[in-house]
């Protein structure tokens, strides 16, 4: 397959620490023709940033990940602003919320809000991590209206009715492969085509048959085949429309 468009992955994460640039360099030869890699802070919104200005068919992104929050600076905002004017950083992100860990709520909801904040003051779009926080996480996007994508999707039909309302767009990847997805079957069915995206969160979540493996980009191709069962369309199409969706929303 071709046109293979990866809306969210971690090309930073150890995992591919032994063979980064081969696997990376390779990814068009298995048709994939762009990645948004996703940051969860300073470090490694700059290490991102020159994998994307090495290889054309990646992209970056610059913000604060709930889970990494022990020692953000007090001048944060700033630094994610001047990530945010290369011409390669796609998005402010990857923020949001995250009660599974034990960080401080009150911190995560202070950073997530203030970036929010910056990104409509910027005009950019927000890539959003929503883990067991649901109800706090709407709250905010619909305070805050962004421009956004609700990355892996796990909430319900309903939650999906609402970002839906606010103009917004979810990604799915590897999950709605697995036997008990009930939810993201569900979300798959629902979501229009026009606001779907296919992500990996590589090297995480690796999609049927591979369940437990590292991820990477050209696997994208088993969640396209996935949701054009439950669309009734080719991967292909899948693929397509997906790509093309990703494009528009990233400004690429």
């Amino acid at each position: 397959m071709e046109n293979i468009f990866d809306a969210h992955a971690h090309y930073d994460d150890k995992w591919f620490d032994e063979d980064r640039d081969s696997i990376i360099s390779a990814l068009p030869e298995s048709g994939v023709v762009g990645v948004v890699s996703n940051a969860t802070d300073l470090k490694t919104a700059e290490f991102l940033q020159g994998y994307a200005e090495k290889y054309p068919h990646i992209y970056f992104t610059a913000g604060f990940h709930p889970e990494c929050l022990d020692d953000v600076p007090t001048d944060y905002l700033d630094k994610l602003e001047r990530f945010l004017e290369h011409p390669k950083c796609v998005a402010l992100g990857e923020i949001g919320l995250d009660y599974h860990w034990d960080t401080p709520r009150d911190l995560q909801k202070r950073i997530f809000e203030e970036q929010l904040i910056l990104a409509n003051k910027l005009n950019v779009p927000v890539i959003i991590h929503d883990r067991e926080a649901h109800q706090d996480t709407m709250d905010y996007l619909k305070k805050y209206k962004p421009k956004g994508l609700v990355h892996c999707f796990s909430g319900s039909v309903e939650m999906l009715k609402e970002v839906l309302k606010l103009g917004m767009s979810i990604s799915l990847g590897g999950v709605v492969t697995f036997k008990n997805a009930r939810h993201s079957v569900e979300c798959a069915e629902y979501v229009p085509m026009d606001r779907l995206m296919l992500e990996t969160d590589a090297p995480y979540l690796s999609p049927v048959p591979f369940r437990g493996q590292r991820n990477d980009s050209r696997n994208i191709v088993y969640v396209a085949e996935k949701i054009g069962e439950i669309k009734g369309m080719t991967p292909q199409q899948v693929l397509d429309i997906t790509t093309e969706n990703a494009r528009k929303f990233y400004g690429i």
